[in-house]
């Protein structure tokens, strides 16, 4: 895992670490004015803490055990007062509690040792957005996408394609379905699936897009360079969802097809969903994969089919009117 990806995830924590006891003490100030009983409860904590460091102190084993075992005791029916006492105000029983985005390790990233899954889903959102970056991310959305260059049967089909999409996109979690977009050039599947990405993306969800070109290329260099990295196929198959463009435009070759098959294999096995576009018919597809990819494709993926007269074309013939 990248260096700085790390550090900028380790900076993350600390800052929701931060604001997590910054809105804490914010509770407790509100709460110690609202319910003076409460401030008392929490005093008569705070002393019995102090006085517990003293006893530690003394080092006499068997008089400081009894001792704790005692201050437990007192201790948890204190906040279990004061629990009750917050119910009884209108308060949730957890409001002064300090509440991580992460519970399981307190937004340290670590739990006995080991990165915490959510450092890992951070992590893996953080490279998703770096690997990005050089995409058209950000450029499409639904509201954008016309159905005017679309007439008659055309019509009624991009419409419910477009229904769909947007759904999809905003009901969108991470047992989502897959799906195929199959169709001509020019008939909106780029922009769709960018519309798609963007408004999950904005959902905090961890988000890969290229064409299929340009991502195995990435895993190419990575598995052939001197350091035989992992780190894209990695990405690759942990992101949230992941949407490979232009499936059929890659350079035929072995290593290609074999990571084709590994990448929509792994991911469904995973119950990770992917979007795929391609040119390519039915047809198509059975001619360029092997059977094991065309049967996924075919049988587990929502094929949306897409019709109509290039988009860019009739864009080109109106402006020359």
């Amino acid at each position: 895992m990248d260096n700085n990806i790390i550090d900028r995830a380790e900076q993350i924590l600390t800052q929701r670490r931060n604001r997590a006891f910054a809105e804490n003490e914010e509770r407790i100030n509100e709460i110690n004015h609202r319910i003076p009983q409460i401030r008392e409860i929490n005093d008569m904590l705070y002393s019995t803490g102090r006085e517990l460091i003293a006893l530690i102190a003394s080092r006499n084993g068997e008089i400081v055990q009894d001792k704790i075992e005692e201050m437990k005791h007192n201790n948890l029916g204190a906040q279990e007062m004061s629990r009750q006492l917050l119910v009884q105000n209108g308060y949730p029983a957890d409001y002064l509690d300090i509440h991580y985005v992460c519970p399981v390790c307190r937004d340290s990233g670590y739990v006995n040792g080991r990165y915490c899954e959510c450092f890992k889903q951070l992590c893996g959102k953080l490279s998703a957005e770096e690997l990005n970056k050089k995409t058209q991310l950000g450029t499409a959305g639904f509201d954008t996408f016309s159905l005017s260059y679309y007439q008659g049967d055309d019509y009624r089909i991009m419409d419910n394609i477009l229904r769909f999409s947007r759904n999809y996109a905003e009901t969108f979690t991470r047992n989502s379905g897959s799906i195929l977009m199959l169709g001509r050039t020019g008939l909106g599947k780029t922009h769709l699936s960018l519309a798609i990405a963007d408004t999950v993306m904005k959902k905090g969800y961890s988000v890969i897009y290229d064409s299929a070109v340009n991502i195995l290329r990435s895993i190419e260099r990575d598995h052939f360079g001197r350091e035989h990295s992992t780190e894209t196929i990695d990405l690759i198959m942990d992101c949230d969802l992941l949407i490979l463009d232009d499936l059929g435009t890659e350079y035929e070759s072995p290593f290609y097809n074999s990571m084709i098959y590994n990448i929509i294999n792994t991911r469904l096995n995973r119950r990770k969903p992917t979007i795929i576009s391609t040119n390519l018919d039915y047809e198509g597809i059975a001619r360029r994969y092997d059977e094991r990819v065309v049967s996924r494709l075919t049988s587990i993926y929502k094929c949306l089919f897409f019709s109509g007269e290039d988009v860019r074309l009739q864009k080109k013939r109106m402006s020359r009117k």
